[in-house]
């Protein structure tokens, strides 16, 4: 098999491109990182010098690729399937792309330091920054509640590289900050996805994993 993706079930990055996998039914090695593992760590950071998941290595084509929209992206390009992820329209594409950017960058990078400062040692905490975080999610969310009043998928009626985005970034946000009722569009978006089969299927994967998420009874 060609394909072989590094990465560990619970990472929320490394959804990003399970899902877009899962979608259009690509054939690849799952490899789960152990970062923890003297052997596993030293395999693959031969791949991913930074120690970064995921990977994705493709033997065919002699490539390593690491970052998730990256994995994706090349996946769109050179192993397509019935979901085009990533339009090729080139001003659709642009909006799959910006819309994955606000989701990496405005639901998962706030969502992580919230995360991150609960593993801290109690004297090294973050309160203000964590505040901050907060705040970012809540105007993240007020943003994805006017997108979504009218739509199916973030980008309309076609499922793309950018749902794979909030996919993650949706289903980790609302465990450490819920939407509550002052979001319906948000939730109703974020249910939807819960019902995609390739979504599903990622959280399946991941259940043994969840009792490791600090804020998986809260």
């Amino acid at each position: 098999m060609s394909l072989t993706l590094h990465f560990h079930p619970l990472a929320s990055f490394c959804w990003k491109p399970l899902i877009a996998l899962y979608e259009n039914r690509t054939p690849f090695t799952p490899v789960i990182v152990n970062l923890g593992d003297a052997g596993s760590r030293g395999a693959f950071l031969k791949i991913s010098p930074t120690g970064k998941m995921p990977a994705l290595r493709d033997d065919a084509r002699d490539r390593s690729l690491l970052e998730s929209t990256i994995v994706v992206e090349y996946l769109a390009a050179h192993y397509p399937g019935p979901v085009e992820l990533v339009p090729a329209d080139i001003d659709q594409a642009l909006a799959v792309r910006q819309a994955d950017r606000f989701y990496d960058f405005y639901v998962q990078e706030p969502m992580q330091k919230i995360v991150g400062d609960r593993l801290r040692p109690q004297d090294k905490t973050d309160p203000f920054g964590v505040e901050q975080a907060r705040d970012q999610l809540r105007n993240s969310y007020a943003i994805v509640e006017q997108e979504m009043q009218s739509k199916v998928w973030a980008m309309g009626d076609a499922f793309t590289m950018a749902d794979c985005a909030a996919s993650p970034a949706l289903f980790y946000a609302n465990k450490v900050e819920p939407f509550g009722d002052k979001y319906p569009a948000v939730k109703g978006y974020h249910d939807r996805l819960l019902q995609r089969p390739a979504f599903s299927r990622v959280i399946e994967e991941a259940q043994p994993y969840f009792k490791l998420f600090p804020y998986n009874n809260g």
